[in-house]
């Protein structure tokens, strides 16, 4: 295969020597074997380009300008789609030719068929998981059913709902838990304030019985003095 790229030597158009530059230094560059066809010295390329490139390719004029890509008698492109290829390195598939190994573009390649494949895989176990739903479930295992009689016993009824008793039983029985232990803990208090009143008052009559006895010494004493 050669890559032909239709050019015109002799422009006066800054711009189109520009890009045929471009487009022959990229092919030298990856040693892209091609032949340069001059359409301004040669009326027979001229009409050969125009004739062959896509009429969706030529711009509204009619008259596709240079350079313009074939390989062979396949239309590869212009200027611009050259350009778009080659930033996204693609060049050697939109001339037609395969990627030498070890490119950039071959390594794509294979990152893009390695995608492919595993997508493929995907879509054969979604597949075959789609297949399983077809597996009638006996209703004895189902969901809706083993669960049936609950379901329409609380029919109508919001789950919060039902939990809210359960709840507030929780509740009160804490509270009465709290509130005997309370009651438990004011009478153990009660009787420890009755039991030191009652050691206070002991202690205080043993005092009195003490003084007094003391005082009745003290004047038995005094009496036998006299």
């Amino acid at each position: 295969m050669v890559i032909k790229v239709f050019l015109a030597t002799s422009s006066g158009s800054t711009a189109i020597k520009k890009k045929q530059q471009d487009v022959v230094a990229f092919l030298e560059a990856l040693k892209v074997e091609y032949a340069q066809l001059d359409i301004a010295c040669n009326e027979q390329n001229r009409m050969w380009m125009r004739q062959n490139v896509p009429e969706e390719k030529k711009p509204s004029n009619g008259i596709p300008l240079p350079p313009q890509i074939f390989n062979e008698e396949s239309y590869c492109g212009d200027y611009e789609t050259f350009f778009d290829a080659k930033e996204d390195n693609a060049v050697y598939s939109f001339l037609g030719l395969a990627a030498p190994p070890g490119s950039k573009e071959a390594m794509q390649a294979d990152e893009g068929q390695h995608i492919v494949e595993n997508g493929t895989h995907a879509d054969e176990s979604n597949e075959e998981g789609a297949g399983d739903d077809s597996i009638e479930v006996p209703e004895g295992d189902r969901n809706g059913d083993a669960h049936g009689g609950e379901a329409e016993e609380g029919e109508g009824v919001d789950a919060d709902e039902l939990a809210e008793p359960v709840e507030n039983e929780a509740t009160e029985g804490d509270e009465e838990g709290h509130a005997e232990e309370d009651g438990e803990q004011e009478e153990e208090d009660l009787q420890s304030e009755e039991e030191e009143e009652l050691r206070q008052l002991e202690d205080e009559e043993e005092a009195d019985v003490e003084e007094e006895g003391e005082e009745f010494l003290e004047e038995t004493r005094e009496e036998v003095a006299e």
